[in-house]
């Protein structure tokens, strides 16, 4: 397998191409070689700037019916090539299959998704929405108008842990709203999304509207710089998206970073349904997710009960080999991923915990761990783990539950179980940009808002909700005369 990165409608970088790099993919479970995927130095990149700035003066000009009809062709032609992508994903960042199926089925809703928004836009070629000026007397004889108006060059980088559906929700907000895109890939995730861009090229996009682009970060600050480029959108690490928010305070942007995922198990909660839900949050795909479940809490009255039934969940899951059906745990991304891990579990037994569970610790192979008695000190509590480690306390107080999570640095999503409506009404103060009710908090829908406040983020995604971001509101008065 060899897989090259997509500029201006070509494909640059061929196994025989000896002007551009390759770095080799090795697949995370076993280290076996999975081929090689071509990486680009400032001239591709540079390129693809280039590309992307000239498409712009054609595409924003697109119809609403035109750039639909494309999100469409990029849903189907995905799913005619989901079996590539399936194997391509199990292989390259060792996500269990059965969560590769989910996820490319969430990639085609969201082309979709976008596809039906595009249609309630504005049209370019349009005035915009008449807006209602008689409240002022200075409105007699003049009309009014609102109409939204792409921004220009998306500079789009994307993580690993879902290289499919994080970069449709990228792509497909930018093409419905008539910009086009510079895609930087994860390089744990390059194989995926370069062929992504590949496969929404070959739907019909027209060249230079989505420009992926693989290589070294500096150069990204440096693209960064350049004045083509009108908007950032960055989903990974909260040091990095905080680092390029405070280099580029003038660029428009959206952060999409870190969180802890809290989650409440309330007295009126049904026990043994909260613990599969958290256990399979909390694990799948190692906890490689943002709004996996990372800190529990407990009530004092089903504490007891909730933890026998969440350790004979826990045990039965185990990390093996991804490409099976039946597994929902593979290995963690690299070797360095699993000694932060290591380090923070560390920490937290030093500083007076206890495992409840210990699972497997093997080459990229960690976990499940379960840790009762974390101080709040550690950074188990306070940081993103990203990794499958759990901490379970009991509370008293559902309210002091509440206002103490509501002081917590991350917040994205937050999940509490409960049947009660008096529990509900304490739950709702949790001040989290996502809440959900008896499910865990790794829940999202494709089209609702989302992102992170506090240290968790800037802005919102969601299909209709980045459109939004990728827009300047432009008024227009027109006096008759």
């Amino acid at each position: 397998m060899h897989i090259e990165m997509l500029i201006s409608g070509h494909r640059i970088g061929g196994p025989c191409d000896q002007s551009v790099g390759k770095e080799i993919v090795r697949n995370p479970y076993d280290q076996s070689v999975v081929g090689t995927v071509a990486e680009g130095g400032w001239s591709e990149l540079s390129t693809c700037l280039s590309a992307a700035h000239d498409a712009f003066s054609l595409w924003k000009d697109s119809s609403l019916e035109q750039r639909a009809q494309l999100l469409s062709s990029i849903s189907k032609n995905i799913d005619e090539h989901k079996d590539e992508l399936e194997e391509l994903a199990v292989k390259e960042i060792g996500k269990p299959i059965s969560l590769v199926r989910a996820e490319l089925a969430r990639t085609r809703l969201t082309f979709e998704s976008a596809a039906v928004e595009a249609l309630r836009l504005d049209a370019p070629s349009s005035v915009g929405q008449e807006q209602d000026i008689s409240y002022d007397p200075r409105g007699k004889g003049a009309e009014a108008y609102v109409r939204r108006r792409p921004r220009g060059v998306i500079f789009a980088i994307t993580p690993y842990n879902w290289p499919f559906n994080l970069t449709a929700h990228k792509i497909a907000p930018a093409i419905a709203t008539g910009n086009t895109v510079v895609l930087k890939p994860s390089p744990f995730a390059a194989a995926c999304t370069m062929r992504l861009a590949q496969i929404i090229h070959e739907a019909g996009c027209p060249d230079g509207v989505v420009n992926c682009w693989n290589g070294a970060n500096p150069l990204v600050a440096k693209a960064l710089r350049d004045e083509r480029v009108k908007y950032l959108s960055f989903t990974g690490s909260a040091e990095v998206g905080w680092k390029l928010k405070q280099e580029h305070p003038r660029m428009p942007i959206t952060l999409e970073l870190g969180g802890n995922a809290p989650v409440i198990v309330c007295e009126s909660a049904d026990v043994n349904e909260a613990a599969m839900k958290i256990a399979m949050s909390a694990f799948s795909y190692s906890g490689q997710v943002c709004i996996s479940a990372q800190n529990v809490f407990v009530a004092e009255s089903c504490y007891d009960a909730f933890l026998a039934a969440f350790s004979k969940i826990v045990e039965t899951i185990q990390p093996r080999d991804p490409s099976s059906d039946s597994m929902v745990m593979g290995p963690m991304i690299h070797q360095i991923a699993v000694e932060k891990v290591k380090a923070m579990v560390l920490e937290a037994h030093e500083a007076g915990a206890t495992s409840l569970v210990t699972g497997s610790v093997s080459g990229n192979i960690f976990g499940p761990e379960v840790l009762l008695g974390v101080p709040d000190f550690c950074r188990l509590k306070n940081e993103e783990v990203f990794g499958p480690v759990v901490t379970v306390d009991r509370f008293d107080s559902l309210s002091g539950v509440v206002k103490s999570l509501n002081k917590q640095r991350n917040a994205i999503h937050a999940a509490a179980y409960l049947t009660d409506d008096s529990e509900l009404a304490q739950v709702l103060e949790l001040d989290y940009p996502g809440l959900v009710i008896n499910d865990s908090p790794s829940l999202r829908f494709d089209t609702l808002p989302y992102g992170g406040e506090r240290e968790s983020g800037w802005g919102r995604e969601g299909v209709l909700y980045a459109m939004r971001e990728y827009t300047t509101l432009q008024s227009i008065v027109r006096r008759n005369t």
